[in-house]
């Protein structure tokens, strides 16, 4: 399951699960939009990969929800 780290790892700005503000890397290293804009031009600076935005989570988690989550 995908790490949802809740700050940005540069600004230390508060990252929701459900915020569109957040990018990460293929390793989840997370980081807000102002940083991946601006400062880091949309390259991690731990591995120089590619920041995407990071998938949306909803405040219900899937222990929480019904069979269509359950394994």
């Amino acid at each position: 399951m995908l790490d949802m780290k809740p700050v940005c790892e540069r600004c230390n700005r508060e990252l929701q699960a459900d915020t569109t503000d957040a990018f990460i890397c293929s390793y989840e290293c997370t980081f807000c939009n102002d940083c991946t804009e601006s400062a880091l031009q949309n390259r991690c600076p731990n591995c120089g990969g590619e920041l995407i935005r990071r998938p949306r989570r909803n405040a219900k988690s899937p222990s929480q929800s019904t069979d269509e989550y359950a394994s």
